[in-house]
């Protein structure tokens, strides 16, 4: 089973991160419920792995060269947990900046919140 740490970063790098669409799948398919939720604070509600990967491709299609990068290690707390990022083009400074908190359920995401935060100083 995967921890909640690798599961938030796996979703970071692998599905909101990636620009393949079968890459992206695969990694989704791997790594949600097939009843997952993900929670977009502009987007609204979407369910399911079909729903997940259209809005992150949606999503990756607005900027295909920014990458997300930590700013600090995932926290865990029991079967929840947390990663602190920034996304924005290689070489510039980011372009904006989130939170995703995870809840899993037997090593794989039932539930991801996204919320956007200032950009670190």
């Amino acid at each position: 089973m995967s921890t909640v740490s690798t599961l938030l970063l796996r979703n970071l790098h692998d599905v909101f991160g990636e620009i393949d669409p079968a890459r992206r799948r695969k990694a989704i398919d791997e790594i949600f419920h097939d009843d997952a939720v993900f929670h977009d604070p502009k987007g609204g509600i979407f369910r399911g792995h079909d729903e997940i990967d259209r809005v992150a491709g949606a999503i990756k299609a607005t900027h295909p060269d920014f990458q997300y990068q930590p700013i600090s290690p995932p926290e865990e707390i029991g079967d929840a947990g947390r990663v602190r990022w920034v996304s924005g083009s290689p070489g510039k400074p980011p372009a904006y900046a989130g939170t995703d908190f995870a809840i899993a359920r037997d090593g794989k995401i039932a539930a991801v919140y996204l919320f956007f935060d200032d950009l670190p100083k």
